[in-house]
């Protein structure tokens, strides 16, 4: 494999040993979808299972006292002020396999900001997409939030900047452990290309403000979509996904 450009649409680099590699996302939303959704709701399992998860590398906890952050992890008793920390044992092992200049250039595994409450978790992996392609990074779409801490959403060109792939975080709870778990997905990440969040393509919009103003087109568009099924007397339920799942199938 080139280590100048990614074969596949992205590549992941695994960093700290052992670290989960990132997982495909799945319709089901991991299990979290209600049945009724997962079976008929083909907008929430088509956004669930676009892009993938990416998780921590191990279990650990944080506490916020509303000033100051500690941290802790494993079966450790102590809870630790936290600046920025290296993943256990890691600094030791990025300096016998990097190259001898790089030698005390180990990223942090979690770092406390200046603001108070804000931290950034490296997920111990490094991404490196297509040309043109960057990675956004976010909340795992349709799993349950926790009330512990809130993520904040970023898009990274990964096609050009090669650095850890981590994501950045409220604590919304004082006084309090939040714990983050092994094998649970920590944040979610999708493709996108770079033209599409560009000003220029963003900035062609359109507004139609009254329903006097809509064309006949469109008058028959809603007439298919949302009047005509509600006709049917005995409707099937989920008729449009099951449309849209023949329609990826054919493809």
């Amino acid at each position: 494999m080139s280590n100048t450009e990614s074969d596949g649409m992205v590549t992941f680099f695994r960093m700290i040993p052992g670290c989960p590699p990132p997982q495909r996302a799945d319709r089901s939303a991991g299990g979290m979808l209600p049945t009724r959704a997962f079976r008929y709701c083909d907008p929430v399992t088509t956004a669930s299972a676009f892009g993938w998860y990416v998780f921590p590398p191990f279990g650990f906890a944080l506490h916020f006292d509303g000033t100051n952050t500690k941290w802790t992890f494993g079966d450790q008793e102590a809870w630790y002020p936290l600046g920025a920390a290296q993943f256990p044992d890691f600094a030791r092992y990025f300096d016998e396999h990097a190259p001898r200049d790089l030698t005390g250039c180990s990223p942090p595994f979690i770092t406390a900001f200046p603001e108070p409450g804000y931290v950034q978790i490296w997920s111990g992996l490094i991404a490196r997409t297509k040309p043109g392609w960057s990675l956004l990074i976010r909340p795992v779409p349709n799993f349950p939030r926790s009330l512990g801490f809130e993520l904040f959403e970023g898009i990274v060109e990964t096609d050009t900047w090669f650095g850890p792939l981590f994501t950045n975080l409220r604590i919304r709870k004082t006084d309090v452990p939040v714990e983050f778990q092994a094998g649970m997905p920590l944040f979610h990440i999708q493709p996108i290309q770079r033209h599409l969040y560009e000003g220029r393509l963003l900035d062609d919009f359109q507004v139609v403000g009254e329903l006097d103003d809509w064309s006949e087109a469109d008058w028959e568009d809603y007439r298919a979509t949302v009047v005509a099924p509600n006709l049917v007397e005995h409707k099937s339920p989920g008729k449009h996904a099951v449309k849209l799942r023949r329609r990826r199938r054919s493809a």
